[in-house]
């Protein structure tokens, strides 16, 4: 049979569901084509959402209207903010999430999306025509039609499972691998290599020996993921367990080794050098006596408990034998070993900034097809996939978010421009301007484009006004009112901070690291009051306040810095410019240039091979 729709998503993972919902939701009829509708956004590795820099990620996609961080708020079953001993910029939201009520809570959400099929079936074929893609063809010979195509299909293409010597084709254990696309992409000219990832054991919780870990707890206070109901708790609060490896661990690893299909070179791909294996370590950190553990629960209705950080290929009797040398899990039982993963990418510098492909029109790729790692990671690139591919549709101009204004846009400004030679995982270290790009101002920064698009709803933009109203007002509070020594310096003295000998305003106190601004505001008149006021939103308002308040400096100071580097961004590059003729610019440049032809002088500045003289050549091309 034939369907037709405006926009097509092939692969049910983080992405493709990010994807499937902003094009549905911005008035595309869409379908959503999976292999398994039972496993929507299934979390493959370990059961949690965010952490460093990707609990950012996850905050910027809530507020342009994308459902993972809503999703998260239903399914956590513990929440912690990390980094808080640091600066704002480096406080990042982290959830633990009960695996089957998180792909429970996708399913519910999109099958009530108006506009969004889903189809269950493996997609075999890109049709193509010309240059354009035109559809998908499935492994039963449906034809389904349309504008666009997505393809998001993570680990799943051509892929093989490992454990020892063991193989078996599969993109994940119990579903199986996805064939024909990427040996048709190849065929027709696109870049294909392959990469390689890993899971750990999962064990059975009555087999473990709690007593002998470290306990983890979550966080007390009311927390979220999502702007829209920004204070929630955890109704069912579980723990994580910490505990370590050992020498006898590393022994009984060592021993397996000459059964490793990543050390005997049975797999080829590169694996993610931030998150690897446990044999890895071994071999890697020789000096390291031990390897910190976690024990995390995967649901509320479950005793299964996934190991963080004992990723393996390893067999399964050099698996169990390390596991029950390890304190607390002596006696431990699994439920199914660890296993690595190799499968088909396509080197993501043959795209564009939309996520559209170079070479086919019309075709996008998102998630981990473009040499990522992560859920987070993954979800944002579905999201803007989704987002670019109904507004090219429409004839809109397309949304670029810029490396100053998100982490998705370093995230995808980093894939098309350099290019990756490993799994790609998003840090804080990857962008230049973090203080701008804090958890806290997700919405501040993108909920508007959201709005603007016609994904992020009217409710989203009532809550960041009342939010900015609130904000100003605190601000104005403090700076408009005066605090005279009677009135503080016992506050002052009891905080250990220098007390005051005249009249000051309160703005000026508050910038002192030992003052809270929720204290500070009860021991002002009309403090109290204000309070009040702000009650449903107090933490996230004063929060935001605070961080305004004592970074102000450095947030004017990387802004300024932002806005000249923004100014190279605008300078766009002409499509037709002939490289090769332009022989002052090293060899070297003129290739990479080449290559991955630049939108703009700002994206060629940060590609490995181009140095500044050579960006100082094409601006003079260019009569800059």
């Amino acid at each position: 049979m034939e369907f037709r729709h405006d926009i097509i998503v092939v692969g049910g993972g983080h992405a493709g569901c990010e994807a499937a919902h902003a094009a549905a939701e911005m008035g595309a009829r869409t379908v959503l084509i999976t292999m398994d509708m039972t496993k929507l956004a299934q979390m493959s590795c370990n059961p949690a959402m965010g952490g460093i820099a990707k609990g950012q990620i996850v905050r910027e996609i809530d507020a342009l209207g994308g459902l993972s961080g809503i999703v998260t708020d239903r399914s956590m079953i513990q929440f912690r903010m990390l980094n808080r001993s640091k600066g704002p910029a480096m406080w990042s939201p982290r959830a633990q999430c009960d695996r089957q009520k998180f792909t429970m809570e996708w399913r519910k959400e999109l099958e009530k999306t108006e506009k969004l099929n889903i189809w269950q079936e493996q997609a075999v074929k890109v049709i193509i025509e010309g240059k354009k893609a035109i559809g998908i063809e499935t492994i039963f010979g449906n034809r389904f039609l349309a504008g666009a195509v997505i393809l998001t299909n993570g680990t799943f293409l051509n892929a093989m499972m490992h454990v020892g010597f063991k193989r078996a084709t599969g993109g994940r254990s119990g579903d199986a691998a996805s064939n024909g696309l990427s040996d048709q992409l190849s065929q027709i000219g696109f870049e294909v290599e392959r990469m390689k990832t890993g899971t750990s054991a999962r064990i059975d919780g009555r087999s473990i020996d709690f007593k002998k870990m470290t306990e983890q707890k979550g966080d007390s206070e009311e927390r979220s993921f999502s702007f829209v109901k920004n204070k929630r708790m955890v109704e069912i609060q579980k723990s994580c367990f910490i505990t370590h490896t050992n020498e006898k661990v590393h022994e009984e690893l060592r021993k397996g080794l000459e059964f490793s299909p990543l050390f005997k070179g049975i797999i080829k791909g590169r694996g993610p050098r931030y998150c690897p294996s446990i044999e890895d370590k071994i071999v890697t950190f020789k000096d390291k006596s031990a390897h910190q553990l976690f024990i995390e629960p995967e649901g509320t209705e479950t005793i299964e408990y996934y190991v963080n950080g004992f990723a393996s290929s390893l067999p399964l009797e050099a698996q169990i034998n390390a596991l029950r040398k390890v304190k607390g899990l002596e006696n431990v039982e699994i439920f199914r070993p660890g296993y690595a993963i190799e499968y088909d990418f396509f080197q993501p510098t043959q795209l564009k900034n939309t996520l559209e492909t170079k070479k086919i029109e019309n075709l996008y790729f998102a998630g981990q097809i473009n040499g990522t790692t992560g859920y987070e990671e993954a979800a944002a690139q579905g999201l803007m996939a989704g987002i670019n591919a109904v507004l090219k549709s429409k004839g809109k101009k397309e949304l670029i978010l810029g490396r100053e204004e998100s982490y998705i846009g370093v995230l995808i400004d980093d894939l098309v421009t350099k290019g990756v030679d490993e799994p790609y995982r998003m840090f804080t270290s990857r962008a230049e301007y973090r203080i701008l790009l804090r958890q806290d101002n997700a919405d501040e920064r993108l909920t508007g484009k959201g709005f603007k698009i016609g994904l992020a709803g009217k409710e989203r933009i009532e809550l960041l006004e009342e939010k900015r109203r609130m904000i100003e007002k605190v601000l104005k509070f403090l700076n408009e009112k005066s605090v005279s020594p009677t009135q503080l310096n016992n506050f002052l003295k009891n905080l250990n901070t220098a007390e005051i000998s005249q009249k000051v305003k309160a703005a000026t106190i508050a910038l002192r690291p030992q003052v809270r601004i929720e204290n500070l505001l009860k021991e002002i008149d009309g403090g109290k009051e204000l309070l009040k006021e702000i009650y449903q939103r107090k933490d996230e308002i004063l929060e935001s306040v605070e961080i305004k308040i004592k970074y102000e400096g450095y947030i004017v100071r990387e802004k300024v810095i932002a806005d000249k580097i923004k100014r190279l961004e605008k300078l766009k590059i002409p499509e037709d410019i002939n490289y090769s003729e332009l022989l002052s610019i090293s060899t070297e440049g003129r290739q990479k240039l080449e290559k991955i032809k630049p939108e703009n002088i700002g994206q060629a500045g940060r590609i490995s091979g181009v140095s500044p003289s050579d960006v100082n050549i094409l601006l003079m091309y260019l009569g800059r």
